[in-house]
């Protein structure tokens, strides 16, 4: 069973920065994708950003070139480093994971909100 705990959610001002980290357990296959979703209040979730074990990437049109995704794949860890956050970026982040053709396994998610 695929379990993902997600750390480092918390308020920030515009314009600042935040770091969020994913520690996933379960079968390494279940790790071939890892990524960042979120689901702002009365939206929709979206894709924030995806890196596969090979350190391809995808990201979101509306966070290139503020947000990094990155990954230890020894250790199924994912961080997604956020710069130069915009009130726009405040919801919750779910940490995603799923094998080769397979549905996404979740987190349970980490708030964050920005703010001044």
């Amino acid at each position: 069973q695929v379990q993902l705990v997600e750390s480092g959610g918390g308020l920030v001002q515009p314009g600042g920065s935040l770091r969020l980290s994913c520690a996933g357990s379960g079968s390494i296959s279940a790790f071939y994708v890892m990524g960042w979703y979120r689901q702002a209040p009365g939206k929709q979730r979206e894709l924030v950003a995806i890196i596969a074990t090979d350190g391809t990437t995808n990201y979101a049109d509306s966070v290139k070139g503020r947000f990094t995704i990155s990954r230890v794949n020894a250790k199924n860890t994912v961080y997604l480093q956020m710069n130069s956050l915009k009130p726009d970026d405040t919801a919750v982040y779910f940490c995603s994971a799923r094998a080769i053709a397979s549905p996404n396994h979740f987190g349970q998610g980490t708030q964050v909100t920005v703010s001044s």
